[in-house]
């Protein structure tokens, strides 16, 4: 609405109820008791300020999402520029903070009064990453990236309140007013901003002409050789500038701290595994990024390391740390946390190489710094057990501090939290049960009728130049390609065999290696030769494409309103050994994983004729 219908609703007291109404219709749940509050305590001071400068006519969009993440401007305010008339818009945060001081050595943190001790970004270098977001995921920006400037409003406190706050540079993604400024705050606003309509430039904000995101692996290498890639946000950037704290504070102080960041599919983890080790390695300090996962690290090896043994190396396994000199890395950054084992020791390792410590301690003890990322719901095998709980009684042990940051953020998946948080609930991760996809502006469901229109639907997208890829519950035998006698390659198995829909297609490789054109495993979801296969759980964790096709086999179906996990159906020979709980619980979290692993959008199929109509009853036909 424009400022001026912004402000005659706060005063006869109607704004909070509206706004209300509009994000319930918008995202399918009750805005927070605390997001109310600042809807009207926040929004009739900016509608003030903009009606004193004269600017009642110019369009204000509230709670605007940022492109393909799941966060949202307090308000983006659209009109056109005094002097061109070109479109132009300025980000706002509202703050109601009255007391604020910056941390030490941490120019872009803060602490608020009467917040806890809990480290926040900079209002200044938060609404400046909203505006670099935007401008490089609005396509009508493209190429017009002035059109866009930032500023952070405490519209509760005075210069005096949060003098520390002003140390931090400025620029025009990036200005910093409060109520003793609000002048210089209206001429900021009224220098961007003519006192005309905004609507056409808010129209021009369409989320159609949102651009798809950068992919982790496309950048990779100039994330760790040149420069950084990723614009992080909020808690990303949290988590970044802790870990950079405390490389410094080891470094000026002997000391120790461990860092654990939790978030669930797309959150960024990776993407700040790769901008702490890009930013570490490019000022020589010791830095090393480890998994438990073989295809996520070989991919890593390739893509980031291409040409550079040095780079390659940097990327290990979470089992290579058992004789590591105590300390001895700067940094160890453990991406998929979650895949953190027992022990280290496994049926090959030589008895004179053989640990007796726990793989959490070993990871602990290798760095003066260890990062930990992890998705507790990504457990998906006996013996993994990465949870925050174990790095915490870990930690405690030792006596190191450990800090916590949760990424509610979400970046794959299209930034569409509701699309989360059904699969949660389809999969009884979540309480609720399974409900209707109603759809979204960021991502698409549906349900195919055969694997044929499955495999269908997705090669339109791949055909299309997106990135599309089909998985499957592992329920089919994986057998190794097919060699005549002179030990030249026939051609691959069609293990994965769905007689009654008379369709058979192969697994994804089992070696390491590629053969007869395509990929090894480790590259099946990188690779675009990687379509005409179907990757399983232990080729698809760790990696994101733009289409995902999920089908559900016999080791998990519907039956009665509950899910029943089959042990029988399973040819995961180690998944299938745990026990009845918790293979149900490990096969869930398989699905879960898989299901998540699109980014624009997923299509569903199952075996199972119950199974299959719960899935047509929550998701519309293909």
């Amino acid at each position: 609405m424009s400022a001026r219908a912004l402000a005659e609703a706060a005063s006869v007291g109607s704004l909070v109820d509206s706004l209300g109404t509009q994000f319930r219709f918008t995202y399918g749940f009750e805005a927070g008791v605390s997001e109310k509050r600042s809807w009207g305590n926040s929004l009739p001071a900016l509608a003030r300020t903009l009606l004193d400068a004269g600017l009642g006519d110019v369009e204000v969009l509230v709670e605007y999402p940022v492109p393909l993440s799941s966060y949202r401007v307090d308000a983006l305010l659209a009109g056109a520029h005094p002097e061109t008339g070109e479109p132009s818009y300025v980000v706002v945060e509202l703050k109601q903070w009255s007391a604020v001081l910056s941390v030490p050595d941490a120019e872009d943190l803060v602490t608020v009064e009467g917040m806890g001790n809990t480290a926040r970004l900079h209002p200044v270098a938060q609404v400046r990453r909203y505006c670099d977001h935007i401008a490089d995921f609005t396509r009508s920006l493209h190429g017009h990236e002035h059109r866009i400037s930032g500023a952070a409003f405490l519209h509760n406190a005075t210069d005096f309140d949060v003098d520390s706050l002003f140390d931090f540079p400025t620029d025009a993604y990036g200005q910093l007013f409060t109520a003793s400024g609000k002048g210089k705050f209206q001429d900021f606003l009224s220098a961007r901003l003519a006192p005309a309509s905004g609507a056409g430039a808010a129209d021009a904000l369409h989320p159609e002409q949102i651009a798809p995101s950068k992919q982790l692996m496309k950048v990779a290498a100039e994330e760790i050789k040149e420069r950084s890639q990723f614009n992080l946000l909020n808690e990303q950037q949290v988590a970044y500038s802790l870990v950079m704290r405390a490389v410094r504070k080891a470094k000026q102080s002997d000391s120790k701290e461990v860092i654990v960041v939790t978030g669930g599919p797309g959150s960024g983890k990776s993407v700040i595994a790769l901008e702490v080790l890009g930013e570490l390695y490019r000022g020589g300090l010791t830095a090393v990024h480890a998994t438990g996962s073989k295809s996520f690290t070989s991919t890593l090896q390739k893509v980031a390391g291409r040409g550079s043994g040095r780079v390659q190396k940097l990327f290990r396994y979470f089992n290579n740390f058992s004789h590591v000199e105590k300390n001895g890395l700067d940094v160890l950054v453990c991406d998929e946390a979650h895949r953190i084992r027992e022990s280290s020791n496994h049926r090959f390792t030589p008895k004179d190489k053989r640990s007796s410590r726990r793989q959490i301690e070993e990871l602990l003890d290798a760095a003066r710094v260890p990062v930990f990322l992890l998705d507790e719901h990504q457990v998906v095998r006996p013996g993994e057990m990465g949870t925050v709980n174990e790095i915490d009684a870990a930690a405690k042990a030792k006596n190191l501090t450990v800090r916590h940051v949760d990424l509610d953020g979400q970046f794959r998946c299209g930034g569409s939290r509701a699309y989360e948080q059904w699969v949660l609930r389809l999969l009884g991760l979540a309480p609720g049960g399974p409900v209707p996809f109603d759809g979204d502006d960021f991502f698409t469901v549906t349900v195919a009728q055969s694997p044929q229109e499955l495999e269908a639907a997705l090669k339109a997208r791949q055909e299309a130049g997106l990135q599309a890829r089909m998985t499957a519950g592992f329920c089919w035998p994986w057998s190794e390609p097919v060699l005549d006698d002179n030990k030249q390659f026939v051609g691959l198995v069609d293990d994965v065999n769905l007689s009654q829909w008379q369709w058979k297609r192969p697994w994804n490789v089992q070696g390491d290696r590629s053969i007869g054109g395509f990929p090894s495993k480790n590259f099946w979801a990188t690779d675009p030769a990687g379509f005409s296969q179907v990757g399983c759980i232990y080729t698809a964790q760790g990696f994101e494409y733009d289409y995902s096709g999920v089908i559900f086999g016999p080791d998990l179906v519907w039956r009665g309103g509950v899910w029943v996990a089959n042990k029988k159906a399973s040819k995961d020979t180690v998944v299938a050994r745990a026990g009845e709980h918790e293979f149900a619980h490990l096969i869930r979290n398989t699905y879960k994983v898989l299901l998540t692993r699109g980014m624009q959008g997923t299509v569903l199929f199952s075996t199972d004729p119950e199974t299959q109509a719960l899935l047509n009853s929550v998701a519309p036909n293909a």
